[in-house]
């Protein structure tokens, strides 16, 4: 008897709610008109296949300053290899009068860099008084990187 008296209240209630949806006013249509569509059809991302091997790159270095706490050195990174570069990654390392190891930091550019794309890296180093000089390390997903230091980028 429960399970009858469940159905018929299942159905009765669908009956009567599509009957009452059914009575319901139409929604007033906005005034605002559509929006046009744009005029140039998007281009879809597409995969672009990493250089493996050696990368050329060339790199203009910019004056490590002291911001507060931290020696804030940007670097101006151009691809002029003749394939994408995937993952690169920028190691500074300071050192110290003696060459002793002090700080350093890490930053790797996620996106793919093209053929003649310049891109800029800012690195970020804890301050330390015995700090003298600075070096990079330059890799990539696919191998090495063959940095070339510059004063401009050609055209």
């Amino acid at each position: 008897m429960n399970r009858f008296a469940s159905a018929a209240a299942i159905v009765m209630s669908l009956v009567l709610s599509t009957s009452a949806f059914a009575q319901s006013k139409a929604a007033a249509a906005p005034n605002k008109p559509a929006t046009p569509p744009p005029t140039t059809p998007t281009a879809k991302a597409k995969w672009v296949v990493p250089v493996k091997g050696t990368v050329y790159v060339e790199v203009i270095k910019g004056a490590p300053k002291r911001v507060k706490d931290d020696i804030v050195t940007t670097l101006q990174i151009k691809n002029v290899s003749t394939g994408a570069i995937a993952l690169l990654k920028v190691d500074e390392y300071w050192y110290s009068k003696t060459g002793q190891t002090v700080t350093g930091d890490t930053q790797k550019v996620k996106q793919p860099i093209m053929p003649g794309e310049v891109v800029e890296v800012t690195l970020k180093s804890p301050y330390r008084k015995d700090m003298y000089q600075n070096q990079f390390a330059f890799s990539h997903q696919g191998g090495k990187v063959d940095p070339k230091a510059v004063k401009s980028f050609k055209k």
